[in-house]
């Protein structure tokens, strides 16, 4: 299979489950993952704090299918070094849908185990226990560790299978295995149940419904394939039997003429339904679809798509009107979920600056992060425009949204900041009646 069959049969990191495991040094983490993964995914050691980086590996793990296994250093870490890997482990935990909390049994819980859970619990993260090491335990040993894990765990509930129930304790041997499938079985029914309606299409299309989806490509599209957006578009459209017609915007204005969308339109009472049903524009040509799909078409982006699948269009609309009230000085954040090669043209360094300036008249400060490195203050801050986050997860997508919120920072997105600043913003919600009540 070529490269690039394999890359689009390939589930994305984003859209997969991210299984965290925490714990402190020595608990036998590494042993863990390597057990359950049935691989050497991370190096193990009796030396204490073996594991210094957040191990990732994106795998296919049974009963549960597309994964993305992550191994964290020991949170009991100490030195400056320590304070940075500790520091690592929480970022983890943003990205993170269950946490495995990984305890020696031969030692006991101790008190980092319990700030962990305090952590997981703030963050609402599904989480389970792991008893490591059992097999270098004495039976008289074991009721009293059970009791301990129990006082530690208190009345937390997890939600298994839209139940509240008590939070799974699971006893493993790494070494010998034992235990290692219920381990793989308990963390199968913390897996959120999937919404049937949480889709990228959503109820945007409809079966039968032609959409046609503009996707430019230039120095800055990925060479032989299409960007997650884009994938997920046609994928959804199919999902659903709708007509998906895949254009560059150099095209768009022949294939509309195909599909006769050019021609005067009656917009009276006898007037009939275009024969295409929507259009979804890349952001960056937002202004030039604009101007050649005639306004009885709806008109959206894959950008505002996407805020609206990972859950935060709703903050990205009503934080994209402090863009007008920037003022000289002010500092924007320009946020981007994954790390690529910076191109002449790169939206988030060149073109999103380059309109901001020209549209709010203002000296801006422009500051970048890309990757995993988010910014936790953003008190410095006038505005945080984040890209649409195709390729983190919708929880560290939330995660990052909470953290503007939380500090009094307007938050949007970049397809929503597009949209306003070239004055189709009220047209590219048209299609989404719930959002876009905001601006009325």
């Amino acid at each position: 299979m070529s490269d690039i069959s394999s890359n689009m049969n390939q589930v994305a990191s984003a859209n997969r489950i991210h299984i965290g495991f925490f714990g402190c040094r020595n608990a036998g983490k590494s042993s863990v993952v390597n057990a359950v993964t049935g691989q050497d995914l991370a190096v193990v050691s009796d030396v204490a704090g073996t594991t210094t980086d957040p191990v990732t590996k994106a795998m296919e793990l049974l009963p549960l299918g597309p994964v993305v296994i992550i191994d964290t250093p020991g949170f009991d870490d100490e030195g400056m070094l320590g304070e940075l890997r500790v520091r690592k482990t929480k970022q983890t935990l943003n990205r993170t849908d269950i946490a495995v909390l990984v305890i020696d049994a031969s030692r006991g819980p101790v008190q980092d185990d319990g700030i962990l859970i305090d952590i997981f619990k703030e963050k609402m993260i599904p989480y389970m226990v792991v008893l490591n090491k059992t097999d270098s335990l004495k039976p008289s040993d074991e009721s009293s560790i059970s009791d301990i894990v129990a006082s530690l765990v208190g009345d937390d509930k997890v939600s298994i299978g839209g139940e509240q129930k008590e939070v799974p304790v699971v006893a493993v041997s790494a070494r010998t295995g034992e235990g290692i499938e219920e381990l793989k079985n308990t963390i199968a029914v913390l897996v959120p149940e999937e919404d049937e309606n949480h889709t990228f299409i959503g109820d945007t299309a409809k079966p039968g419904d032609t959409v046609v989806l503009v996707c430019p490509i230039d120095s800055a599209a990925p060479k032989g394939r299409l960007i997650m957006p884009q994938q997920m578009a046609v994928r959804g459209l199919l999902d659903i039997g709708s007509i998906a017609v895949v254009v560059r915007e150099t095209e768009l204005e022949q294939t509309l003429e195909k599909f006769g969308c050019l021609k005067d339109v009656d917009n009276g009472d006898n007037a009939e339904e275009p024969p295409v049903s929507l259009v979804i524009t890349d952001s960056q040509a937002f202004k030039k679809v604009s101007e050649i799909v005639p306004d009885s078409i709806p008109l959206t982006s894959f950008s505002i798509l996407m805020a609206k699948y990972k859950g935060f269009l709703e903050t990205a609309v009503s934080g994209v009107a402090a863009i007008g009230n920037l003022k000289d000085g002010d500092k924007v954040l320009m946020a981007e979920g994954c790390t690529h090669h910076r191109q002449c043209g790169d939206i988030g360094t060149v073109k999103l600056p380059n309109l901001l300036r020209k549209t709010t008249g203002k000296n801006l400060v422009i500051e970048t992060c890309s990757g995993k490195g988010f910014p936790e203050d953003l008190s410095e801050y006038s505005i945080v425009i984040h890209c649409g986050g195709c390729m983190i997860t919708e929880r560290e997508v939330q995660y990052r949204m909470k953290c503007a919120k939380d500090q009094g920072v307007p938050f949007t997105n970049y397809g929503t900041a597009i949209a306003f600043m070239t004055g189709i913003l009220e047209r590219s919600l048209r299609v989404l009646p719930e959002v876009h009540d905001l601006i009325r």
